[in-house]
């Protein structure tokens, strides 16, 4: 069975029982299995009548939502080959992607948006707004049997070091991948459900254009799920409350935002609880290496009871598991979770990989790693490093791009561009990008982001840190804060140094600059999923950062 045949068998079978909802503020919108199914006809109707046969690429840029879930999965049951692509995109990097992938059709969430499609591409195929596809009745009938090699979708990927490249994903990559995930997700809620019968519940606010959120989406649908949607990021604890779910997924930022923001509120209140929660985090960290002080394992006792319950109902009250990909998770942030009792299990993978490559085995969470390999998908390393991917997940090319893809599947091997490395019991570790190396003047290859979280990990202030020195003597960075507060330069010096002493010279960080505005996707600094853009940055930041070099030579 097709995961489309999953999805319509399994919608069917929840006819009558919520499968989608979306929040809006105090109130949330839920669907049950048949009226998703009724969307998704309609959806199909329009397709139909408009002449969109299978083959077409029609491009879906608007926010989720019940409607884009239906959308979709409408344009996949017709043979239509979706371009989902990010709403808040850079207008000039949405205009490249637009016009790469050359829409039949373009579906959008509203009529400033379709304006602005407009504005910057004049020659732009007809664009329908969402709102206008879902009306009247349709019968219904089976999804489109797809041949594995059947192109399903085209996702771009993100472009931290280039241009953005339009992914190909078929259906045999989209069917071996929502079997791992499902058999995951069983295993994790196997021993966690409160009734066999009751379904999954599950947060989201990832953007389904993603491919890690929209496997989630698709496997969500899949299996017995309640997946609720968040509409308003501003808003995310209050709709976690709403949502109650058993898991959801996450990237390291709002991991580590939670958690800075839990050790504040208790610094700030002070008293026992705050010198409890000190003393017990003190000894489950050297729990990890060793032998606690007695009054300090007594501590975690007593929080165990007392202190952490508190902090995972302000978090979310039924939590089972936090799933977290799309960049490295810091190590503290993992064992902080696992310490008040929420589990934190990470994914690797790429889009050409069908967002996955590991999962973490829920009964056996490695932290710093990401798990094992998937079943029938092998993982090697170059000489270099490099991992190496082969299996039933990978991609079989880019869109349009011949050179590029005989490149990335040299040898049969999707090349990842990440390193990493694997331990005696094949739970992979990644610990950094081959392009983001730094090629000191001295010959010395760095890795940047291994250093990146050291320092970020005692500088709980600093939003995002960029370590500068390629083809220079030495290590510098770039710091953001996190809040309009900033901080002090002393700060980043202490931090500095404690990282420094326990490194080699070259590795060394000499100077830095705090920078008083964050990078953002809209300053083309990030990528749509919040990536840094090295090279962006330190184009856009040449003056500072040759600054600081002529400062230390002076």
């Amino acid at each position: 069975m097709t995961f489309l045949e999953q999805i319509f068998q399994q919608l069917g079978t929840s006819s009558a029982l919520p499968v989608l909802a979306e929040i809006h503020g105090d109130k949330t919108m839920r669907v049950t299995g048949a009226e998703l199914l009724s969307l998704i006809e309609q959806g199909r109707a329009f397709l139909r009548a408009r002449g969109l046969k299978p083959g077409d690429r029609c491009a879906l840029i608007a926010s989720n939502s019940i409607r884009w879930a239906a959308l979709d999965i409408a344009m996949m049951a017709e043979g239509v080959v979706v371009v989902p692509l990010y709403a808040r995109q850079a207008p000039a990097e949405l205009g490249m992607m637009l016009q790469d992938a050359a829409p039949a059709r373009i579906f959008c969430s509203d009529a400033i948006v379709a304006s602005q499609i407009q504005k910057f591409w004049p020659a732009a195929p007809h664009i329908t707004l969402l709102d206008s596809i879902f009306t009247g009745t349709a019968a219904g009938s089976p999804p489109l049997a797809h041949a594995d090699s059947g192109v399903i979708t085209i996702i771009y990927t993100s472009g931290t070091s280039g241009e953005a490249k339009g992914v190909i994903l078929n259906a045999g990559n989209v069917n071996h991948i929502i079997q791992c995930t499902t058999a995951r997700l069983d295993q994790l809620m196997s021993s966690r459900r409160q009734s066999p019968d009751a379904p999954d519940k599950i947060f989201h606010y990832a953007p389904f254009c993603f491919a890690a959120s929209w496997v989630l989406l698709l496997t969500a649908l899949s299996r017995r799920s309640v997946l609720s949607l968040s509409t308003d990021l501003a808003k995310l604890a209050d709709e976690l409350k709403m949502a109650a779910p058993d898991y959801f997924l996450n990237v390291p930022t709002l991991l580590e935002r939670v958690r800075n923001r839990v050790q504040e509120t208790l610094q700030k209140r002070g008293g026992l609880a705050a010198a409890i929660f000190t003393r017990a985090q003190r000894a489950y960290l050297r729990k990890q290496n060793g032998k606690p002080h007695f009054l300090d394992s007594l501590a975690l006792v007593i929080a165990n009871s007392f202190v952490f319950p508190t902090i995972r109902k302000s978090i979310g009250p039924n939590l089972k598991a936090l799933i977290c990909g799309s960049a490295p998770l810091a190590v503290e942030t993992q064992l902080f979770f696992m310490m008040i009792g929420i589990p934190v299990l990470q994914v690797y993978g790429l889009t050409e990989t069908t967002a996955i490559c590991t999962m973490d085995d829920p009964d056996h969470v490695v932290p710093g790693s990401v798990g094992p390999a998937i079943p029938s998908v092998e993982m090697s390393l170059t000489e270099k490093g490099e991992i190496l991917v082969r299996g039933p997940n990978v991609f079989p090319g880019y869109w349009q791009r011949p050179v590029e893809t005989a490149r990335a599947l040299e040898g049969g091997w999707f090349h990842t561009g990440d390193q990493g490395e694997a331990n005696p019991s094949g739970n992979w570790r990644i610990t950094g990008r081959v392009k983001n190396l730094i090629i000191l003047n001295s010959g010395h290859n760095i890795a940047p982001e291994p250093l990146e979280q050291k320092l970020a990990a005692l500088l709980p202030e600093a939003q995002q840190i960029v370590l500068i020195g390629n083809r220079r003597s030495f290590l510098t960075a770039l710091i953001t804060a996190n809040s309009a507060n900033g901080f002090k330069e002393s700060s980043v010096q202490a931090a500095l140094e404690a990282v420094n002493d326990e490194l080699p010279h070259y590795k060394q960080i000499r100077l830095f600059q705090i920078v008083p505005e964050p990078f953002t996707i809209e300053s083309g600094l990030l990528t749509a999923n919040g990536k840094l853009k090295r090279d962006a940055i330190a184009s856009r930041y040449a003056v500072e950062i040759d600054q600081m070099y002529q400062k230390k030579s002076a």
